[in-house]
């Protein structure tokens, strides 16, 4: 059987690193990140949080999310460095335009998923954990071809109990 390449080293600052580029710089790469399902799960979390407490705060994403503050303190510091918000010491995050746009994808995939497993007649804790597993593997296309699929379910109820009976 065929070994799995080496994962990558984590990079890690040394002295001689050369100096960070400008935030414009920053900010134009955002684009063309590799999607992090951490990063997806943080930039999920402080825009649901800022839709329902008005900001996001450090205390507040590690308690939604259930880590350490220091852990959220390091993760947004690095979201700040790709352009995606905008941090403040010791105050609140707020979104940029590409991490808004970013979130908004994310959510839009939790909300396609969600429906689409509630027609299965799934347990909502079931349904969470299977979504969580899936919103940050999905493609586009199969999210599109979920999104016909639930458009279509939502419009026949027969086809849903068709659906629930084989899932038994």
């Amino acid at each position: 059987m065929p070994s799995l390449p080496p994962r990558p080293a984590t990079r890690k600052k040394s002295a001689a690193a050369p100096a960070k580029p400008a935030a414009k710089a920053r900010t134009a790469k955002v684009a063309t990140l590799k999607p992090s399902a951490a990063r997806e799960d943080y930039l999920e979390c402080i825009s649901q949080l800022i839709g329902s407490k008005g900001y996001a705060r450090a205390v507040d994403i590690a308690a939604t999310l259930d880590i350490a503050q220091a852990s959220v303190t390091n993760m947004t510091q690095r979201l700040a460095l790709e352009g995606l918000l905008k941090y403040e010491k010791y105050r609140g995050v707020t979104l940029t335009e590409a991490g808004e746009k970013l979130a908004n994808d994310i959510i839009q995939r939790h909300t396609i998923l969600t429906r689409l497993l509630r027609h299965f007649g799934m347990d909502e804790h079931t349904i969470y954990r299977d979504v969580e597993g899936m919103e940050h593997h999905v493609s586009r296309p199969a999210l599109r071809g979920f999104e016909a699929l639930t458009e279509e379910l939502d419009r026949n109820p027969e086809l849903v109990k068709r659906v629930r009976a084989a899932g038994r």
